[in-house]
């Protein structure tokens, strides 16, 4: 059974991890406290039924949970033997190149090592392993809730190699997304580039009294057809990770006007 290691075990960490079991791999998933792995073992479980209800999924729910084998705290341990590690930690740079770090030593020399960071430059989170394998270094970055999201960005650092993007391309695929190619590690990659401006327009439109929050996602959804309005995605994402996604990027040169 091929392998994959899902480094978080958040909302984005067990979500990602639900969907490389649903696609036949063994997932090896890991937090920092056991309850943390429980929940998000409870929450793949929860998604699992709702798939198995409409018949999403071809095999039965625990066949397919069995699958994830949770790890407290051992990067290490998780990652020996995949092919692919997704990490999905905390968006702080020092915090996902200590993961980096570990999984060089740890995983097997040929295995891509993925972060599904939504802001962080991928040349400086390649920049804590070896040299060497900085080419399999790449942005796998998935959106909430990953295993109803169809869009992956896959992003390229300074040393991605263009044989890592089409084998993350691969691995996408065969989660069943839909996947855009950012050719350039710019500040907020595509998506968040483009939400960041509309966040602002519409929280603005809030602070000087034009608009109400429910008129602004009112007019989001049903006149201009978003999923969801500015204000109900930014609650849904969490008001803590928008602010520091917005921190990462003005930081490293995204022009903003912060409401």
């Amino acid at each position: 059974m091929p392998k994959a290691a899902v480094i978080g075990a958040g909302t984005m960490g067990h979500g990602i991890a639900e969907l490389f079991a649903i696609a036949g791999y063994e997932v090896a998933l890991v937090d920092v406290a056991e309850e943390y792995l429980k929940r998000a073992l409870q929450n793949v479980e929860w998604s699992l039924k709702k798939f198995a209800e409409k018949g999403q999924i071809k095999e039965d729910v625990q066949t397919i949970l069995s699958r994830i084998k949770p790890v407290v705290n051992d990067v290490c341990r998780a990652v020996e033997g995949v092919e692919i590690m997704v990490e999905a930690v905390v968006e702080d740079i020092e915090v996902k190149k200590k993961v980096f770090s570990e999984a060089d030593r740890c995983a097997p020399p040929n295995a891509i090592l993925a972060t599904n960071t939504s802001s962080l430059p991928i040349t400086e989170i390649a920049e804590a392993v070896k040299p060497e394998r900085r080419p399999l270094v790449v942005g796998m970055h998935f959106f909430n809730p990953p295993p109803l999201m169809p869009l992956v960005e896959i992003i390229k650092g300074k040393y991605t190699s263009d044989e890592t993007v089409k084998k993350v391309a691969e691995y996408a695929a065969r989660l069943g997304k839909q996947t855009v190619v950012v050719n350039k590690d710019v500040p907020g990659f595509i998506v968040n580039r483009i939400f960041a401006r509309v966040n602002e327009a519409a929280c603005w439109m809030v602070a000087r009294g034009e608009a109400t929050i429910q008129e602004v996602d009112s007019a989001l959804i049903y006149k201009a057809g978003l999923p969801m309005g500015a204000f109900i995605l930014m609650d849904f994402t969490g008001i803590d990770v928008v602010c520091f996604i917005g921190d990462a990027m003005l930081r490293r040169g995204f022009k903003s006007h912060p409401c």
